[in-house]
């Protein structure tokens, strides 16, 4: 056993909660893409997303609540309460773009949609796998390599926003394009809100390694 070993806390139950909120976020995204893909059930599919969401929450809630029992925590308290924080704010954009597809009754999805819902899954499979690895920070290049392609990810899904609006105002319904800008922003956001989660992994990395 080695010094740092010795020296953290041996409790797991926060990189237990970690990695079970992080698999709530990568099923809930994964779900996001079948709906994209598939958009037909949309209340029903609109509604397992919803679900997630909520056990999210519940997860999110036992994090603080844990944290604020525990008086020597494995990470610092700041670290906990961001990382709790920012896998949240993920879900909390995923559920919300489905949330719109269908208040907003759209007839279908596109291109755009469905390519910005695989950047926000495969930014949570990169997540979840960095997360992790967090329990024992063995191997804190891995954790950086995971957060430098969530980066990457984010990176593209700007560019697919930027073309999916581009094309969206050489459209003339004006009303269609209130929508469906919206619902391409709340995507693009989600993606913004994986690079929050992976710069916070990265701070963990490179402050405990």
């Amino acid at each position: 056993m080695g010094i740092r070993e010795l020296l953290l806390p041996h409790d797991t139950v926060f990189y237990d909660l970690f990695e079970k909120q992080a698999g709530i976020v990568t099923e809930a995204a994964w779900l996001l893409v079948d709906l994209t893909e598939n958009f037909t059930n949309v209340k029903e599919k609109r509604h397992a997303i919803e679900n997630l969401e909520h056990k999210g929450d519940v997860v999110t809630h036992d994090i603080y609540d844990q944290l604020n029992r525990t008086f020597i925590t494995p990470l610092e308290p700041e670290e906990i309460s961001r990382l709790a924080s920012t896998l949240d704010e993920v879900l909390d954009y995923i559920d919300g773009a489905a949330e719109k597809m269908q208040y907003y009754s759209i007839e279908y999805t596109d291109s755009h949609m469905i390519e910005l819902a695989k950047l926000i899954h495969q930014s949570t499979k990169e997540i979840e796998s960095a997360v992790k690895n967090v329990r024992t920070l063995k191997d804190p290049r891995y954790i950086e390599e995971r957060c430098i392609e969530v980066n990457r990810l984010e990176n593209v899904a700007d560019d697919v926003l930027a073309q999916a609006v581009t094309e969206l105002f050489k459209t003339t319904d004006a009303i269609a394009i209130i929508k469906l800008k919206d619902i391409y922003e709340q995507l693009e956001t989600a993606t913004d809100n994986c690079e929050d989660v992976a710069n916070t992994l990265s701070d963990i990395a490179i402050r405990h390694s």
